[in-house]
């Protein structure tokens, strides 16, 4: 069985009915559990989206939908299913900010410590629609359901 870490830009997307990725998020879910992937998702991942999805439906004028958001959120990863890690980020900073620094700030902070924590946890893919983690030559990335028997089975 094959292990992916799961982005923030993803799990938005497919929170998110009004999100330019939700179709193509559906799309890989559909394929990650057809091929039985384990799926991880880093307490910084869930952080970022709680952030997101408070920022997004306060400026887009639809703040009713944050607790409906939030609640299929909670029942989508219940807190059990979370991969604690911010204790790592004081062993990792300076290798966080040498990822940081070698992107030129392509990857910033939060992207530098998942790409390290996947490395840590030997998980080379990761599912994001960020395409500056394809500068991290340990991650093979997923951003379309397309690839993910492809990925999975190679």
């Amino acid at each position: 069985m094959t292990t992916a870490v799961i982005d923030a830009n993803v799990l938005i997307g497919l929170l998110d009915d009004q999100d330019k990725w939700h179709d193509t998020t559906i799309a890989i879910r559909d394929e990650l559990n057809k091929a039985k992937a384990e799926l991880v998702y880093f307490d910084c991942v869930i952080n970022e989206t709680v952030s997101v999805l408070a920022r997004r439906t306060h400026e887009q004028g639809r703040p009713e939908q944050l607790d409906a958001l939030l609640n299929q959120l909670d029942q989508l990863i219940p807190v059990s299913d979370i991969t604690w890690s911010s204790g790592e980020i004081r062993r990792l900073y300076p290798e966080i900010l040498t990822v940081v620094h070698n992107s030129a700030g392509r990857l910033n902070f939060h992207d530098a410590l998942i790409g390290l924590l996947c490395r840590e946890q030997s998980v080379s893919v990761l599912v994001s629609f960020d395409r500056d983690f394809d500068e991290l030559d340990w991650l093979t990335r997923i951003g379309q359901g397309s690839q993910v028997a492809e990925v999975l089975s190679g």
